[in-house]
């Protein structure tokens, strides 16, 4: 008798065991999953970057030594490559690009494997300065409200001035447009409108 009570007690034991393993296992893989979405909404973002001025790319081609290089994109928006010459980099993503290098130095060499970095973003960033925690330059690759760039910026240090905000902006004719933006009011609800889209070149200032 009490044979049969011990099996069937390793049985229930069993089962119980099987259940758990698999919870936990659900679990993880549940709990994995918005860090698998978010590297990946974060890797489409880069590949969906379009090119600017002043951006730092990394060329790679692969066993060409010579043709390998970190390029800067001039003012006009162009890169100059050996053997490839003169090409047009602002305005398009960096796959864009690499698919015209690839079939430009496929002239030269054969079934030549490119890779195309954006190693370094400028020419489309925005700046936070004043009393924030970490004050500076943040590249701006998604929209991004003026919440989000003090959010970037640590939040206000002591005795920052957070109804007295405002965004520095220069506009087309070359003045420069003042937005007032007031934390309290914003947090609150009210005011929504102040919490503006940063555009590149824009700067908050935190009295």
């Amino acid at each position: 008798m009490m044979y049969r009570f011990t099996m069937r007690t390793f049985k229930m034991l069993a089962v119980v065991l099987m259940m758990v393993t698999c919870t936990a296992a659900l679990a993880q893989s549940d709990a994995q999953q918005p860090a698998q979405s978010d590297a990946q909404a974060k890797t489409n973002q880069t590949q969906a970057y379009v090119i600017g001025a002043g951006d730092l790319l990394a060329i790679n081609v692969w066993k060409e030594t010579e043709l390998t290089r970190t390029v800067l994109v001039r003012p006009d928006g162009r890169i100059s490559l050996p053997l490839v010459g003169e090409l047009q980099a602002g305005g398009r993503t960096a796959a864009q690009l690499q698919a015209e290098i690839t079939d430009k130095l496929s002239s030269f060499i054969s079934h030549p494997q490119v890779n195309v970095i954006v190693q370094e973003i400028k020419s489309r960033s925005f700046n936070v300065v004043g009393k924030v925690v970490k004050p500076g330059e943040f590249v701006l690759i998604r929209p991004t409200t003026v919440l989000d760039g003090v959010a970037q910026a640590g939040g206000f240090l002591e005795f920052a001035k957070t109804t007295k905000i405002y965004v520095l902006r220069r506009l087309s004719d070359g003045t420069t447009s003042m937005l007032p933006f007031n934390y309290k009011k914003v947090i609150k609800g009210q005011g929504l409108e102040q919490n503006v889209l940063l555009l590149p070149g824009d700067t908050i200032v935190v009295p």
